[in-house]
């Protein structure tokens, strides 16, 4: 019997997850409705979609899987409308990076045996279908929440699409989930936000601060860029972590500026040293983070030879290759591929060489 994939919302991660996995099965009926119907109908001349559905449309009750990829605000009123019609072995699922006010609508229209929540770790700052690629979720980690009541069956049955995909499926409670992307993800953008407007606020009027910002502070700060409107919705939702990651984070920088007024070297000293062990102790990451990085991203997709075909054309032309890796949270990065180099000479030839061999390439 057939799968049927239903997406409500076919923007940049739904449409990148229509593509992939359209890709990986091909005999499987996908459907799909988006506010914007010239998106759904382009979606289906490029043969990603069957079918074109309104909204609230009755078809989605074939489906075996349906993803909400709109808003929080959108999804919870296709909840109302999705209880009314699936089946009992139906999954329904969303995109969202945040997960606790889902699962608590869930919990409140008793549709904890059917959800289970999704956060692929993979996005780019451009929006829509027509940047959505088959790839875009290659090797990035794709975080499940289950609902309290979904049954081994149902979460085996998501585990096994998202690796079908060739994603990486990490199974997290909605808490655990929220409290994590506090710290890692939420907090360093308002990190990034407010450094930048402080020196935003110190600088004088010939701007001498932005002038000769660079290196670590533009590293740091580079994710200040990102959508305002994307990140004031996450620190409504997820307020409560937010605030007490940064509860923490205000402590440790009150106990910094103490031991900077009162010369606590040792102090000092162990700040940076803790730091650096454990910024160090990253997967293919660079040393320090105010260190001079000569890197590049490259979108390639996940096939046989991919990565040995790009270290050749570099090493062919005497490119040499500080560290290559495949980078598994993409939300905030462009590209797959993830290539150091020892100075700023071979990152400029690098860009050029991959470039003229049609690859995507993004620099840092």
């Amino acid at each position: 019997m057939t799968t049927t994939i239903g997406f409500i919302g076919l923007g940049l991660i739904g449409g990148s997850m229509a593509k992939a996995i359209r890709k990986a099965h091909p005999d499987y009926h996908i459907m799909a409705y988006n506010r914007t119907k010239e998106v759904t109908q382009q979606a289906q001349a490029d043969g990603i979609i069957d079918t074109v559905c309104e909204d609230e449309d009755f078809q989605f009750a074939k489906c075996d899987f349906i993803f909400l990829c709109t808003p929080v605000e959108q999804n919870t009123k296709y909840l109302t409308f999705l209880k009314s019609i699936i089946g009992p072995d139906a999954i329904i699922s969303d995109v969202g990076s945040v997960k606790g006010p889902i699962h608590r609508e869930i919990a409140k229209l008793g549709l904890t045996s059917s959800f289970i929540g999704g956060h692929p770790m993979a996005g780019s700052e451009k929006t829509g279908y027509s940047n959505s690629k088959a790839h875009m979720l290659e090797n990035a980690y794709y975080i499940l929440t289950p609902g309290e009541d979904a049954s081994l069956d149902k979460i085996s049955r998501y585990v096994e699409l998202i690796t079908s995909i060739n994603a990486i499926p990490l199974v997290l409670t909605y808490e655990e989930h929220d409290y994590i992307t506090a710290g890692i993800s939420h907090l360093p953008h308002i990190i990034a936000a407010t450094l930048v407007n402080l020196v935003k606020h110190l600088d004088n009027e010939e701007e001498h601060m932005k002038m000769i910002a660079a290196g670590g502070f533009k590293d740091i700060t580079r994710i200040a860029s990102s959508s305002p409107v994307m990140w004031q919705q996450i620190c409504e939702e997820n307020q409560e972590n937010i605030s007490r990651v940064l509860d923490e984070y205000i402590r440790m920088l009150i106990q910094a500026r103490y031991d900077v007024d009162h010369h606590e070297a040792n102090a000092i000293y162990q700040m940076f040293e803790s730091s650096r062990d454990y910024r160090d102790s990253f997967d293919i990451l660079p040393k320090g983070p105010l260190k001079k990085r000569y890197e590049l991203y490259c979108d390639i997709e996940d096939e046989a030879g991919g990565i040995a075909a790009i270290a050749t054309i570099l090493a062919m032309d005497g490119i040499s290759i500080k560290n290559i890796g495949i980078i598994h949270n993409r939300e905030f990065e462009q590209g797959v591929l993830r290539i150091e180099f020892y100075d700023a000479l071979s990152l400029s030839n690098g860009v050029c060489l991959l470039r003229k061999r049609n690859y995507i390439v993004y620099e840092r």
